[in-house]
């Protein structure tokens, strides 16, 4: 079975990125800072001959997946509705501010990006983790023997992070992943198989 090599990159900043709100399943769109940091995403990625780009239908990943593949000569990207950031519930779009008087125990768990934390309408880790790994691994199987890029979210990076790297989905992971970042990983068979980072682009 052909393997696919998947290049997983986040989105380019956002106003809300900047203030420092949850932005989960709300639609927010990349700023001027953001649509920079997609072309310079762009150059890198100029001689890795992706033949596909797919995002996240959240018009900041969409976005900056647009960008991309215009700038690589790309058809225009493809979007899994597995790629979506976690959904955090009745906290998505409340300041960290606002949070930390409402709900200090939550924000500190955001704050160290706190796998298991729970979010009240939102989703579990684990309903999370299923969802984006099976998005992985369609999006493998689809594109065996190529190299793709996927635009998508932080805590999805987070996530990809500790199931390539074998540690539990629990755990907290101390580097964040900045906007622009990327890591490539493997899909065989139609799952996702790697089980180590390649390369993070700063």
């Amino acid at each position: 079975m052909e393997t696919a090599y998947i290049c997983v990159a986040r989105h380019g900043e956002t106003d809300w990125n900047r203030r420092g709100i949850l932005q989960g399943w709300l639609d927010v769109p990349i700023n001027e800072h953001g649509r920079r940091q997609a072309h310079e995403m762009a150059a890198t990625f100029a001689g890795e001959a992706f033949t596909a780009v797919w995002a996240s239908p959240l018009v900041r990943a969409r976005e900056t997946a647009e960008i991309i593949a215009s700038a690589l000569g790309l058809p225009s990207p493809s979007c899994h509705e597995g790629l979506k950031e976690r959904h955090f519930g009745a906290i998505q779009g409340i300041p960290k501010d606002e949070l930390a008087e409402l709900n200090p125990t939550q924000l500190e768990q955001i704050l160290r990006r706190n796998p298991a934390a729970e979010f009240v309408g939102g989703e579990s880790m684990d309903e999370f983790a299923d969802r984006l790994i099976g998005a992985f691994a369609d999006i493998g199987a689809r594109h065996r023997g190529a190299r793709v890029l996927v635009v998508t979210h932080g805590w999805v990076m987070d996530a990809v992070a500790r199931h390539i790297s074998g540690v539990a989905r629990n755990a907290v992971l101390y580097e964040k992943p900045k906007n622009g970042e990327s890591l490539w990983v493997e899909v065989v068979a139609g799952a996702l198989a790697a089980r180590r980072i390649y390369s993070i682009q700063k």
